[in-house]
């Protein structure tokens, strides 16, 4: 019976790679925060760190396929196993590799770009790279014959991507809300050591088989023949044609998600969410066509390109029909009035109504809406093209798969060119495509691509099996069709703005889209927005002058203060009240969104605000595009003030300017008698930040802190804001600064000392714990701020 080929049991193996998807999705969610606290959270950074996610899992798919071919198909079973062991071993070590050493030692090292990439490559080559070499290890070992090939190689691809999906949402919406990051690494490490324990009764199974040392997968009599009328592309040109569709697959999800982002007004759930729907699209994909491409298909090659040109159609249809469909259906009226909104969806109340714990007040249906953005909105734009892209894997799989001594090889090639074309598409999006063409510009550019497949379908086959002309001139025709339907970026950003075309101006970049529109509760206010979330607004002084406060506050409070730094521009109020004081000498203004700083210099070249005019024309205001905790950890000089503007909490990477660690900084970068200045948006902010400094001082919604005694005194302010040089400062932007700091100064002062008991204020905020941002739910005990008893 030496003969015979025996198949390990496939539901375990689906069952294992499953799981070892999940860590690994884990893991990405993970480790890309703890690398931006390192590299900064700039989309420069950021795309650096996804690229070299990639770079190292192209390695390892190389490395497996050669591999796999070289060995018994129980040892590929067994190095798998071997795989998942490293990755879950250096799953242990990552928090003190990523944040301990990288962050902790480095972080205040200011790197080229090619040193930080070849750095961030090299922090993560381990772990990818042996991630990249288990599906060609599990492929070559499970597989028992070309005919099944293409179907085991889909399974394999479609379980372990629905997995990556569940550890995307799961890890997004559960475990950071419950664990700190070290522990949800301790849980992703568990998995993979799950995963090699089981790999191996796997090996044991096919070394009983009798067919271990097989060279090859042998051709099996059901294996169908390619016709002499097939596809005449070899190897190489299928390894571009899918490099090119993994360029147009990652370029759809980066616009996408930029989309998506701005309609769900984005937060740290966001990401997560989108990431969720988009790999289970593919896994779903994968998972059905590895069985239907079982029941025989007699030209799969064309079934692979028609699919791809159907994702690219797909794609532009939904897209142009959604933008043309607001505010004209009633079916979408709720998404219109959300979209019109300044503030996010309440997700916390969404969430308890959704659970039944909390009854919708009426005309406040958030459960609702919740699904409508995080469901069916997502579901409807992007399941179905990535539902394609995975249903086309198998059957490129049953068009290159045609030599059992290669096998290995082709998995791993094919997945490596994949991965290479994703790699090279992200970056000219992200750096290339989105500023020059914006994002409704980059969809077009994107669904006019896919003309490529349907001409494939000519010039890549023999003229006996070359579509009709009809068939080519059809898809051609819906691939222009769809391209010239997606609207201008003007119609574009102005429909995911709930607004008319005539009432936005926008700038884009590489970092995201930054907007100006008119308020819809205040004719004679323009919202600053960005990720569908109104920053701040003209004329300055508004929301209650929160943002001119903020600024202002602590440089009456400071005695001489001469240099301060804020981090956040928005519409430039709270800089501008930074700069109040004539004893002001400098302020650095440091915004993470270079787009924002265009949108004020054409917002104030087209007349703009009386504001921002003054905020630009002051030679003491530095504006700089950069991450701002990144920008202070690089910055050796120590300034009078630092602050960040007002943040929402739930805002995606909000924690890392909340965390104990990110005062800690503050309190390394200030001059003597400096101050730290935060807004409150909830008690375990205050709290993380009383824990922080030893004098505190909190007035309204603001709180101070410093490491020696704050200086106030109502009457010594209020001579300071009345001082001619602060009046005309304000002036000048139509600010009633007196008015202001009056009402502010209603609010009775709570002072805080270092006498005051900070062992029990265990509940705060930490880099590694984002309790406020991942919306995790304060304890019943209350510290008691409000009571004063501080």
């Amino acid at each position: 019976m030496a003969g015979r080929t025996h198949r390990p049991p496939l539901a375990l193996a689906l069952a294992v790679f499953f799981a070892s998807g999940f860590a690994a999705l884990l893991y990405q969610v993970i480790w890309q925060r703890m690398l931006a606290l390192f590299s900064g959270g700039d989309v420069f950074s950021v795309t650096i760190i996804v690229a070299a996610f990639m770079a190292g899992l192209g390695c390892g798919n190389l490395a497996g396929g050669h591999l796999a071919d070289r060995v018994s198909r129980s040892r590929c079973l067994a190095f798998f196993a071997a795989a998942e062991t490293a990755i879950g071993l250096f799953a242990l070590a990552s928090r003190w590799i990523f944040y301990d050493v990288l962050y902790g030692r480095f972080g205040a090292v200011d790197l080229p770009g090619p040193a930080l990439a070849a750095v961030l490559f090299a922090a993560v080559l381990w772990p990818t790279f042996f991630m990249g070499i288990s599906l060609p290890l599990l492929a070559r070992g499970l597989s028992t014959g070309l005919a099944s090939a293409a179907r085991t190689v889909a399974s394999l691809y479609g379980f372990n991507t629905l997995g990556a999906a569940i550890g995307a949402l799961l890890t997004t919406w559960f475990l950071l809300r419950h664990f700190p990051m070290e522990q949800c690494l301790w849980i992703g490490a568990a998995l993979n050591f799950g995963c090699a324990a089981a790999a191996l009764p796997l090996a044991r199974s096919v070394r009983a088989s009798g067919a271990d040392s097989t060279p090859a997968i042998p051709a099996d009599a059901s294996a169908e023949s390619h016709s002499a009328g097939g596809p005449v592309l070899g190897l190489s040109a299928w390894l571009l044609v899918y490099a090119l569709s993994g360029a147009i697959a990652l370029s759809l999800e980066i616009a996408w998600f930029r989309a998506l982002g701005v309609m769900l007004k984005s937060t740290s759930f966001t990401f997560g969410t989108l990431l969720a729907v988009y790999l289970s699209g593919v896994a779903s994909g994968s998972i059905v066509g590895a069985r239907l491409v079982l029941r025989g298909v007699r030209d799969p090659a064309a079934r692979f390109l028609w699919i791809q040109t159907g994702v690219a159609v797909y794609a532009g249809l939904s897209l142009a029909l959604l933008v043309a469909a607001l505010g004209r259906v009633d079916f979408l009226s709720d998404l219109w009035t959300y979209f019109q909104q300044q503030e996010g969806l309440p997700l916390s109340e969404a969430l308890r109504q959704l659970a039944g714990g909390a009854p919708a007040v009426a005309g406040e249906h958030h459960a609702r809406l919740f699904l409508a953005l995080y469901g069916l909105l997502p579901l409807l734009l992007i399941g179905p093209p990535t539902f394609l892209m995975g249903l086309s894997f198998p059957y490129l799989q049953k068009a290159v798969q045609t030599d059992g001594v290669f096998l290995g090889r082709r998995v791993g090639w094919l997945q490596s060119a994949n991965i290479a074309g994703s790699l090279f598409g992200s970056i000219l999006t992200g750096f290339v495509l989105l500023p020059a063409l914006g994002t409704a510009g980059t969809f077009r550019l994107l669904v006019s691509l896919a003309a490529i497949f349907p001409l494939l379908c000519v010039f890549g086959r023999t003229a006996t099996e070359r579509p009709s002309r009809l068939a080519l001139a059809a898809g051609l025709g819906a691939v222009i069709f769809a391209s010239a339907l997606i609207p201008n970026g003007q119609r574009f950003w102005a429909a995911l703005h709930g607004a008319a075309p005539d009432e936005i101006h926008f700038v884009e970049d590489a970092a995201g889209v930054s907007l100006l529109r008119n308020s819809t509760t205040n004719p004679s206010e323009q919202w600053v927005m960005a990720g569908g979330l109104a920053l701040s607004a003209f004329p300055f002084g508004g929301y209650e002058g929160i943002h001119t406060l903020l600024g202002l506050l602590p440089v009456l409070i400071h005695p001489n203060p001469r240099r301060v730094a804020v981090i956040g521009v928005g519409s430039g109020d709270t800089a501008y009240g930074a700069a109040g004081r004539g004893e002001v000498e400098n302020v650095v203004a440091i915004e993470i969104l270079g787009s924002q700083v265009s949108l004020l210099h054409d917002f104030d070249a087209r007349g703009g605000d009386p504001g921002l005019h003054a905020l630009l024309a002051d030679a003491r205001i530095e504006i700089v595009v950069d991450d701002g905790r990144a920008f202070l950890r690089r910055d050796r000089g120590h300034f009078d003030v630092i602050e960040a503007d007002a943040l929402r909490p739930t805002s995606a990477y909000a924690g890392n300017l909340y965390s104990l660690e990110y005062f800690a900084l503050l309190r390394e970068r200030l001059a003597p008698g400096g101050l730290a200045v935060t807004w409150i948006p909830t008690e375990r902010v205050l709290t993380t930040f009383v824990k922080s400094f030893p004098y505190v001082l909190v007035v309204d919604a603001i709180a101070i802190g410093s490491e020696s005694p704050i200086p106030f005194d109502r009457a010594e302010l209020e001579r300071r804001v009345r001082d001619p040089r602060v009046r005309d400062h304000f002036t000048r932007a139509g600010v009633d600064v007196v008015a202001l700091v009056d009402r502010l100064l209603e609010s009775p002062p709570v002072r805080i000392g270092p006498a005051a008991n900070r062992k029990r204020l265990t509940d705060v905020n930490r880099d590694l714990f984002a309790r406020d941002e991942f919306m995790v739910d304060p304890p019943a005990r209350a510290d008691g701020w409000a009571a004063g008893r501080w």
